[in-house]
């Protein structure tokens, strides 16, 4: 079942333009991309939407560098996550 094609989470969107502008997805593979946005994702509250004008429209600019401030935080963090499991698995190579 799935509720409504155009429902999605307004966090999916900022995520996705921060990592084209940290130019990650050339940094790190396809695999490691889509373990990378969970990470990312799962650090953040869902904010549910349907239609991204809404949330341009509606959302106080102050409220959307906190969203963007928490998702830079949340990059830092999977960065981090993997620049750490690179090095085990380095290790035991």
């Amino acid at each position: 079942m799935r509720l409504h094609e155009d429902i999605h989470n307004y966090y999916e969107k900022i995520v996705v333009e921060e990592v084209i502008k940290l130019k990650l997805d050339e940094k790190y593979d396809e695999d490691v991309m889509a373990d990378f946005c969970c990470t990312v994702l799962n650090q953040l509250p869902p904010r549910y939407i349907r239609y991204d004008v809404d949330m341009a429209f509606y959302l106080p600019q102050s409220e959307r560098i906190h969203m963007e401030q928490r998702v830079q935080t949340a990059i830092n963090v999977a960065i981090s996550q993997i620049s750490k499991k690179k090095e085990l698995n380095d290790k035991s190579t």
